[in-house]
């Protein structure tokens, strides 16, 4: 029997029946069909490195989806950067029109890497939108390039003072009272930037943009993507430094840029927030919390953390929450929460349903 509503935290299942697995992951409309990618996920603790790879499923109308198989396979080779075992997250995927290529980024640490330093975005591309995808490479961005909004007098590498005082910092990922808000981005200036959780998001003239918590996860970077999508173009900024931004989602309405993300707490909710730009580089405002519901539910996001905003095709200003409620120790059993996103006085609010479907959003507008 098909399915005709969403059920958020639920079990999803796929045409065969089977729970779909596409965790942390983004939606692509191309031709007239949604395309999620996603982290494959293993049974058990094992489950939260990449054993499978990124699998994709297409769908017409969101609810029912069809398993396409593995987009993106992990690497036999032990000398790959996407060895089987690596953490490989966050996938997402965008159509570049000028090459006619699928291009997917995501986050990428190395086999056994597991205290997240390695920091790197990995790039794939096929030429199908269900793949296979052909790994291209793994880096930290903008190597050798300054942020275009500091001041030209910190754009200098750390002095050895600097650098030692770094280097005895203990910076686990979260929030501590001593993070350094202006000395991280120029210790890495040459390697290039701390790239963990991300998102990419295609503007309206056709420009791309990788959104990554970086310098420990402490400050959010926008960066510029090249014409081929594949790398950086050597343009970015650094937006909130000190405030943790985690788990970034991006949309546009109305000419302007909204942010949904969360705060750095590991595997465990929190609260999200939400912020605007009428730029993509900034300044970005934060609102506050987006979540309108009982004191746990704003607490904890509904017990899920944001991944994507979904844009609902031939419906300009309606657009569906994506957030996962993680399950570290089965892996493979994390659920999807997909809500509408309304909005109030012109800023997006999420609010609990146990079950939806679209026709919600010809209630909130008529």
């Amino acid at each position: 029997m098909p399915l005709n509503s969403f059920r958020p935290g639920k079990l999803w299942p796929d045409n065969h029946g089977v729970h779909l697995n596409a965790h942390g992951g983004g939606v692509l409309f191309y031709d007239g069909v949604y395309y999620w990618f996603g982290e494959h996920k293993i049974e058990g603790e094992a489950g939260n490195a990449a054993h499978v790879g990124v699998h994709v499923y297409s769908s017409r109308d969101l609810y029912n989806w069809k398993d396409e198989g593995i987009a993106l396979a992990v690497s036999d080779d032990p000398n790959s950067p996407i060895t089987r075992g690596c953490i490989l997250e966050r996938p997402k995927v965008i159509f570049n029109p000028r090459t006619n290529k699928f291009v997917m980024w995501f986050h990428l640490e190395p086999k056994d890497a597991f205290d997240y330093s390695g920091a790197l975005s990995g790039v794939a591309v096929a030429d199908s939108v269900t793949g296979p995808f052909q790994f291209v490479s793994a880096f930290r961005p903008n190597a050798g390039v300054w942020p275009e909004n500091v001041p030209a007098e910190a754009k200098r590498p750390l002095s050895p003072e600097e650098a030692a005082y770094v280097a005895k910092l203990d910076l686990p990922g979260g929030p501590v009272p001593y993070y350094p808000k202006q000395l991280l981005f120029r210790r890495d200036f040459a390697g290039g930037q701390m790239a963990r959780d991300m998102t990419l998001f295609v503007d309206d003239d056709g420009s791309a943009y990788h959104f990554y918590a970086s310098e420990a996860n402490g400050t959010l970077h926008i960066s510029k993507l090249s014409d081929d999508f594949l790398k950086p173009v050597g343009k970015f900024v650094r937006v909130f430094p000190g405030r943790f931004h985690e788990a970034p989602s991006v949309f546009k309405r109305g000419g302007k840029y909204f942010l949904i993300s969360s705060d750095c707490s590991g595997w465990a909710p929190n609260a999200a927030r939400v912020s605007v730009a009428e730029n993509i580089f900034g300044p970005w405002e934060e609102l506050g919390n987006p979540v309108w519901g009982t004191n746990e539910q704003t607490a904890t996001t509904f017990g899920a953390q944001s991944t994507f905003i979904l844009p609902v095709q031939g419906r300009a200003d309606d657009f569906i929450f994506m957030a996962d409620r993680w399950n570290p120790a089965n892996a493979m059993d994390g659920r999807y929460v997909w809500l509408p996103i309304e909005f109030k006085h012109g800023v997006p609010t999420v609010s609990w349903h146990d079950e939806w479907n679209l026709s919600f959003f010809d209630k909130a507008s008529g």
